[in-house]
């Protein structure tokens, strides 16, 4: 099985698991369905999204119950050049342990100790841009660049003890979700997004760490029903998104409105 994470499969038909967007169809295949707990316990909407341009059978409820927008997040970024998410955090001055994060990608999941957002003036194919730079665990590669011509919000997020930073674009608001939601924040506390770090500590840490280090690929996966989906190698993982090295590299395998310029998941050796 497959799992495509190109522009054949559409985040408009995708589901809330862990309160972040995570592909239900890839290759017109569908994965198991929505669980109703998620997988830090928090729980979710039952209720699927629909496809885009269809009708939703029902509001989606918030899944996070703090969202706060940084709305200086980028013009700071840009000021400094670069900010982790541990000192973010502390500038923030909120009460959030970080032992450890996981960068979020439509369902990739790439755990590290850190991970920095750096303003790139120069970006990739001659437009600036902004990254996010995984400290990883082990031998592995890992980063995203994202575009920075389109207008962007960076919130954190809350509920309970589960927290995370997440980022969403107008042309992605516009053509996915304006739809269903009066708003980002209404979208954002509903999982609506397919960009973010979370923060781990503890015990929730330890398991982000176990699952990365049974394997030598670049990443794992979150399966629409909560699951990992843990592939053994480099060539595994990228036979289950259906995609290459070349392709993250070059168009991170996503449509232009998700904003995403190229995606680095790779192993060394």
């Amino acid at each position: 099985m497959s799992l495509r994470l190109g522009p054949g499969s559409r985040p408009g038909s995708e589901r809330l698991i862990g309160a972040e967007r995570v592909p239900a169809e890839y290759g017109h295949r569908r994965l198991a369905a929505e669980r109703n707990r998620r997988e830090d316990g928090t729980r979710t909407s039952t209720t699927p999204a629909g496809r885009r341009g269809g009708t939703m059978s029902a509001p989606q409820a918030p899944v996070w119950t703090d969202v706060s927008r940084l709305p200086s997040f980028l013009s700071r970024l840009e000021e400094s050049g670069g900010l982790s998410v541990r000192a973010l955090i502390e500038e923030l001055e909120v009460d959030l342990p970080v032992d450890g994060v996981t960068y979020h990608d439509r369902g990739i999941r790439i755990p590290g100790h850190d991970a920095t957002f750096v303003h790139e003036p120069t970006g990739s194919r001659g437009r600036p841009a902004f990254s996010v730079q995984l400290d990883t665990i082990g031998p592995r590669n890992g980063w995203a660049i994202f575009d920075r011509t389109l207008s962007w919000d960076v919130y954190l997020l809350r509920a309970g003890d589960t927290a995370a930073i997440a980022w969403l674009s107008d042309e992605e608001y516009r053509i996915e979700e304006s739809d269903h939601f009066d708003s980002k924040r209404d979208a954002m506390a509903a999982g609506r997004f397919s960009f973010g770090i979370f923060l781990y500590a503890g015990e929730a840490w330890e398991e982000q760490q176990r699952r990365i280090r049974s394997t030598n690929a670049p990443a794992y996966l979150l399966r629409d029903d909560g699951e990992p989906m843990i592939p053994n190698t480099q060539s595994e993982f990228y036979a289950l998104v259906d995609s290459t090295v070349t392709e993250f590299r070059t168009s991170g395998a996503a449509p232009d409105y998700l904003g995403l310029l190229e995606l680095e998941a790779t192993v060394d050796g």
